[in-house]
């Protein structure tokens, strides 16, 4: 059994030193050093900062089991004894809090739980298990630097992969769903060039404010009038920039845009459709310069193998019970674990465990403020409870791994006098 008071000392000490996207030199400093104490090959700076283990304990399938390291620009605000005060530098440039607003420690620590638990009983698995702590999660780039850097050539390919995230939902629960399960994602940056002047003469001007405005109210059109009811989709402005004073019409206006999309051709018509209407509202307005349309990130849509959480999900029923294992239905946000699946050619399990505490939750479920009460991913209030997370957490990753690793060969039964 693994020392989960230990490994709850390592989940607050990574809760309290998140480190950001493509910097997670701490983190993978202290990955590393644990793969090589439990006997793993180890490699790092793998797709930049990205850490691999590889344990071979003789002939068997090979299985990718995969936690993300990096933390959000957010500043914490859970009052918790161990939250996070530190503070990083953006892409940009700019200079910002950060916080493991998303789990993504609490991803790190049960997945090193689970290596020692593994690799502490070999005698019970055949195979090669591949612990892959990929950077850049957030930013959609993580796995597919980890891949451009011949992880499957340097490594080995995985027979399937494996992996889980931490969810506002009770601690104790799972939940797995076959066939597109995470949403794809794309984010735009959206320039609308316009012509500036004084704030008392809109006449002499074009302004690129009002033609943002009138781009954001047509933009929520795209979901109610161009994508069919049966199709889930969701479109967000989530950022509009524009001027420096009240009584100056600015040259232009930036918007950025994130859509959330599952099928294929949806997302072509959504783009499609994005497009068409910037480019619209830019010509009523009068511009003479086209916007410019950028991606700043893109994942793709994250589909679960239906039969590897067939398969995942049975022995996941059996050790913790089914009224634990749930079916979480579409997930919106997005995932980059997929890559290592489509790289290798593997199916692809991916979970969510729950990590809110199941009375709090509960009496928010009871009272109708879940919304209200529950912080989610991504929120300066959000982090996991500890226990049962942790415990469950380590244990579905192990009871999965032992479920797609090799059996030993059974002995013989010996003879007595010729007679077995």
């Amino acid at each position: 059994m693994v020392d989960t008071a230990a490994l709850t000392e390592l989940y607050k000490d990574l809760h309290a030193h998140p480190e950001l996207s493509f910097h997670e030199t701490r983190t993978a400093g202290i990955v590393a050093d644990r793969l090589r104490a439990l006997g793993f090959e180890t490699a790092t700076g793998v797709g930049g900062t990205g850490v691999v283990g590889r344990l071979r304990n003789g002939d068997g399938p090979t299985v990718l089991l995969r936690a993300d390291m990096d933390a959000l620009p957010v500043a914490e605000e859970t009052g918790l004894s161990y939250a996070s005060a530190a503070r990083g530098t953006d892409p940009a440039g700019a200079d910002v809090p950060v916080a493991h607003a998303c789990g993504h420690d609490m991803h790190v620590t049960c997945l090193l739980g689970a290596l020692e638990e593994l690799a502490g009983d070999r005698a019970d698995w055949r195979g090669t298990i591949l612990a892959v702590f990929q950077p850049a999660e957030e930013l959609g780039g993580g796995a597919q630097a980890m891949v451009d850097d011949g992880l499957l050539d340097r490594f080995g390919t995985p027979d399937v992969v494996l992996g889980q995230h931490v969810a506002p939902f009770p601690a104790g629960m799972l939940a797995v769903r076959p066939g597109p399960a995470f949403a794809a994602t794309d984010a735009l940056r959206i320039r609308m060039f316009g012509k500036g002047g004084h704030g008392s003469r809109p006449e002499t001007t074009i302004d690129p404010v009002v033609m943002a405005a009138s781009t954001v109210l047509r933009l929520q059109t795209v979901v109610s009038r161009t994508v069919a009811a049966t199709d889930t989709v969701v479109l967000t402005v989530g950022s509009l920039r524009a001027g420096t004073k009240d009584n100056i019409i600015p040259d232009e206006a930036v918007l950025e845009v994130n859509i959330r999309t599952y099928d294929r051709g949806v997302r072509t018509r959504v783009l499609d459709a994005v497009t068409r209407i910037v480019d619209a509202e830019a010509a009523a307005a009068g511009t003479t310069r086209t916007p410019e349309i950028t991606p700043i990130d893109s994942f793709p849509v994250v589909v679960n193998d239906p039969a590897a959480v067939e398969r995942t999900a049975a022995v996941f029923r059996a050790r913790f019970g089914e009224d634990r294992v749930v079916d979480p239905g579409l997930v919106t946000g997005s995932e980059d674990v997929g890559i290592f699946a489509t790289a290798s050619g593997a199916p692809c399990c991916y979970w969510l465990f729950g990590g809110i505490d199941p009375e709090a939750y509960l009496a928010a479920a009871a009272a109708g403020t879940i919304e209200r009460d529950i912080p989610s991913n991504h929120s300066a209030q959000f982090a996991p409870v500890i226990e049962p997370t942790l415990t469950v957490g380590i244990e579905a990753l192990v009871v999965a791994a032992r479920e797609w690793l090799g059996r030993p060969d059974p002995q013989p039964t010996p003879t007595i006098g010729g007679i077995s």
